[in-house]
């Protein structure tokens, strides 16, 4: 796969690579990670916040959320936005709401997503919670007595936040990783490769560190030619780093001892070892480099791209291992677009016509019925093309024939993209990654 390039970016430059590790040094299967989840998070729900047990019969349909949707709290809606805030596609519970109710909802309205009504679902981690929400707002439209969505939302939230940071999920993981994990082995080469070019590679991780070495473990320490285990490797390892918070203001560093995993407060330099916490400012300043002389890798959005953009000026790149599967959407689909495409382009000569001045009613009508038919046509190709994709939301990076708000996040904040880490190895680590120039509407016209 392609690294895809959003700004310039001069790997010659960078001193310092800096890496998240769930989802971006190691990768998962995704449905059955959220699968597993949907699962333990209805438990909770049941057990802790007296949720009824009619719950726990809900079955996990992956297909129900994707990255990038917005949980509306206030009308217990699920949607897609384009990148100018607009609802594009909306979900009620399980039913989709259509475009006059849609309308009268929003009326058409840009969404400003920062108040506390709405949740972004913007990581693989969220897939599970997009649809716990859709089933439960369902289950309360059948008449189940249930709270408010706004609730409902809260609660979701807490459940995942309890079972992410117990032992919940951490123990079936670590007693079947060859179930829920996905090793590259391309990683570990392409890490070698980086230090051979004198490139420093630390991590940045928000789990904990039994968890973390355990998986890394699993992971990259098969996989090493010149290394024997993850430690030679990266100078710096940051767990339980609590970001985008660890981005945004000062926190301390706890050291960890290896041996024991005691942690002990260090107010020396971190620019080895291994830790816990902290703040980004003292770990740039005792590696003593400057912010664009770091390359940070990560999945989540907000956490690991948008955070960084807003508080520091590290150069960010973004793992969107979705974006795989669309890409191959898109390949088996171009025949379809191809058509789409050129009955739009005799759909805008057939308008032009119709906008000329004196034309007569007879060959307006005849215009207008073409163009009915035009439109026919397209709508058939759409309904095909759609089927490449995802059954309930189409593309990640689209929202109908915009870009999604998402799309809109990952142009703005990220300097390049991937489908994975080791896409990376297909470059050297002196690769002047240069933007294609985006051609402008007038631009574009003026080509013609």
């Amino acid at each position: 796969m392609s690294v895809y390039v959003n700004r310039i970016l001069n790997l010659k430059y960078i001193k310092v690579i800096g890496f998240d590790m769930d989802y971006t040094l190691v990768g998962y299967n995704t449905e059955e990670l959220e699968k597993l989840t949907h699962r333990e998070a209805l438990k909770t729900l049941n057990n802790k916040m007296n949720y009824p047990p009619s719950i726990l019969n809900l079955k996990f349909d992956f297909n129900r959320s994707i990255v990038g949707l917005v949980i509306d709290k206030i009308n217990g809606n699920l949607l897609q936005l384009s990148r100018y805030g607009k609802v594009k596609s909306a979900y009620h519970g399980l039913k989709e709401v259509d475009y006059r109710e849609q309308n009268k909802i929003y009326r058409e309205m840009a969404i400003d997503i920062k108040g506390s009504e709405f949740v972004s679902l913007d990581t693989s981690f969220a897939i599970s919670s997009g649809v716990i929400f859709s089933q439960l707002v369902q289950m309360k439209e059948n008449g189940e007595k249930l709270p408010n969505y706004h609730q409902i939302a809260d609660d979701i939230k807490a459940v995942l936040d309890i079972i992410h940071q117990d032992d919940t999920l951490k123990s079936y993981l670590k007693n079947d990783f060859g179930k829920y994990v996905i090793p590259d082995p391309m990683v570990p080469e392409l890490m070698e490769r980086y230090l051979d070019y004198g490139k420093k590679l630390i991590i940045i991780t928000n789990s904990d560190y039994d968890y973390t070495k355990a998986l890394l473990d699993y992971a990259l320490n098969p996989y090493w030619k010149k290394y024997m285990k993850w430690e030679d490797v990266f100078e710096l390892v940051i767990t339980l780093a609590d970001k985008p918070g660890f981005f945004e203001h000062p926190g301390r560093f706890l050291k960890i001892d290896q041996k024991t995993s005691q942690m002990s407060n260090h107010m020396d330099s971190v620019a080895k070892g291994i830790y816990q916490g902290g703040w980004f400012q003292k770990l740039q300043d005792d590696l003593g480099v400057q912010g664009s002389e770091i390359l940070y890798i990560g999945d989540h959005i907000y956490g690991d791209v948008v955070s960084i953009k807003k508080y520091c000026s590290w150069r960010t790149a973004l793992v969107l291992g979705d974006l795989e599967q669309e890409i191959e959407s898109l390949k088996k689909s171009k025949t379809v677009q191809i058509k789409i495409n050129s009955l739009m382009e005799e759909k805008a000569v057939l308008e032009k016509k119709l906008n000329k001045q004196g034309t007569n009613r007879r060959t307006r009508d005849k215009l207008y019925e073409e163009i009915d038919q035009m439109n026919g046509l397209i709508s058939e190709q759409l309904g095909i093309f759609k089927k490449f994709f995802n059954p309930y939301w189409g593309e990640i990076l689209r929202a109908g024939s915009e870009e999604s708000r998402f799309a809109e996040q990952v142009e703005k904040y990220a300097c390049i993209y991937m489908t994975k880490v080791s896409d990376l190895g297909e470059h050297s680590p002196k690769t002047y990654f240069r933007p294609i120039k985006r051609i402008l509407p007038h631009e574009a016209e003026a080509m013609e």
